[in-house]
């Protein structure tokens, strides 16, 4: 299932509520994934020196994560479809995200 990053501004005077913004997130998807939508939030990450928070979630399509951020009360900068390289993967051969020319 594709995965995508949900970027947020989250000013450092707001950063105490980012426990409460990602249980929302949270519920919001778990409510979606009770209707029926492909879309499970898997993580969220503060970066304070930039004002950013990135809410990760796989899903079937980046429409499904967009309405989990409407109904979690968010307002994202940009959905944008991302690509998790871990270590063991390093190993070499072709990256997920290269395409070959057709």
């Amino acid at each position: 299932m594709p995965s995508y990053l949900v970027e947020c501004y989250v000013p450092n005077l707001r950063s105490r509520e980012l426990p409460e913004m990602v249980a929302r997130v949270r519920a919001a998807a778990q409510i979606l994934t009770a209707e029926g939508a492909q879309v499970r939030y898997m993580r969220s990450t503060f970066v304070p020196s930039d004002e950013l928070c990135l809410h990760h979630f796989e899903a079937g399509s980046a429409d499904w994560v967009s309405e989990a951020s409407k109904r979690a009360g968010i307002e994202p900068e940009r959905v944008v479809e991302a690509v998790t390289v871990a270590c063991n993967d390093a190993g070499g051969g072709t990256p997920p995200w290269h395409h070959s020319e057709r």
